[in-house]
């Protein structure tokens, strides 16, 4: 198999990498955070790039470019810790395509394509952990549409996106739904997570929803496993730029002298810093080439990508504020905002340990050494 990429893929990715270092540095990111977490401006900026019409088929507005394009997008969004969540467009134009009938792709897949509009995926609740078979949030139907209610958390920029995928129980099953943040019934309280992104509570009181699909489990899976392969390949990027932190940390530091990255034994950490990158970085392009396989490979393929990707971003985290000391862990030092976006990332979508039950469970009897 041929694994290089190829010249558009190529171009795409100095593209973003050179916006990210000229248009979203450290200090234009400190003031987006201290303003909440989220800047239109800078989602437009994207939307510039074609980065939200990236994964939206071409007959409706958009590129229609693979997961692979997405995954190198993701890379060099990571290395800027870029608050914006581009990830959510990845997956509503997913979901959408897929799963939405023609009248609503037509309405919303062109606005998501040209930045218009940003959809994110409404699904966390409290009680359900990291199940996406736990939903409490009900759904009845109101004439020719629906009625929902529901708390959903942490829902990405929740307080500042245009509508919602909402997953709620319809007639005793999943079903998925569109609502619009304007809407009736609609109520947000917006707050900065860990890693400095924005984030909402959101409640449903009797909203008015379109349905999408009431194949809502298949879809919503579906939905994760495109967050998983973007939160995988965004971390690739956080890890590069991480460790590209360190080594220069350690040729500029000195100790008896001497800069510390001449003591042996630092050297050798961060070699296996490296190795867990380089890991890292094969699971996801593995993430991202097998979103396209039938719905049960894929979510194993996903779990155990995550898997590796939660050890590395770990690993890595870590042993880059142990190397740097204690400048590692101020907010005034950009490799802590690095560490505290690896250590959000390792939960996100379902922790290490949620994934490795995950794959133990979905393990075939001919699995192990003597297979």
């Amino acid at each position: 198999m041929d694994f290089d990429f190829s010249d558009d893929q190529q171009s795409l990715r100095d593209a973003v990498r050179r916006w990210v270092e000229k248009g979203y540095g450290f200090e234009r990111r400190k003031g987006i955070v201290a303003a909440g977490g989220f800047d239109r401006a800078a989602y437009g900026e994207l939307a510039e790039l074609g980065l939200t019409a990236l994964t939206v088929p071409e007959a409706q507005g958009g590129l229609g470019q693979s997961a692979v394009d997405a995954m190198v997008a993701m890379e060099e969004l990571g290395r800027g810790i870029v608050l914006e969540p581009l990830a959510q467009t990845f997956i509503a134009s997913r979901v959408l395509a897929d799963y939405a009938p023609e009248a609503v792709q037509a309405d919303w897949l062109p606005r998501i394509a040209s930045g218009e509009a940003l959809v994110v995926l409404a699904h966390q609740e409290r009680k359900a952990r990291y199940r996406l078979d736990v939903c409490e949030a009900k759904a009845t139907p109101a004439g020719d549409s629906h009625a929902l209610t529901a708390i959903k958390s942490i829902v990405p920029a929740g307080d500042q996106a245009d509508a919602f995928i909402v997953p709620a129980q319809l007639d005793g099953r999943i079903a998925l739904f569109l609502v619009e943040r304007t809407a009736s019934g609609v109520a947000t309280q917006g707050y900065r997570t860990q890693d400095e992104s924005r984030a909402a509570e959101v409640t449903l009181t009797d909203a008015p929803a379109t349905l999408l699909t009431t194949d809502g489990l298949a879809a919503l899976e579906l939905a994760a496993d495109v967050g998983i392969a973007a939160t995988c390949a965004e971390a690739v990027g956080v890890m590069d730029q991480t460790l590209a932190l360190t080594v220069d940390y350690m040729n500029q530091r000195k100790q008896f002298g001497v800069p510390i990255a001449s003591f042996q034994a630092l050297r050798h950490r961060v070699a296996d810093m490296k190795m867990q990158l380089e890991l890292a970085r094969s699971m996801s392009y593995y993430a991202s080439l097998k979103l396209g396989e039938a719905p049960a490979e894929r979510r194993r393929a996903l779990s155990r990508a995550k898997v590796q990707l939660g050890q590395s971003m770990r690993f890595v985290g870590q042993q880059s504020v142990q190397l740097h000391g204690g400048i590692g862990v101020t907010d005034e030092y950009i490799g802590s905002h690095y560490f505290k976006k690896l250590t959000q990332m390792e939960m996100a979508w379902g922790d290490t340990l949620h994934h490795l039950g995950e794959v133990s469970a979905h393990m075939q009897e001919t699995a192990g050494v003597f297979a």
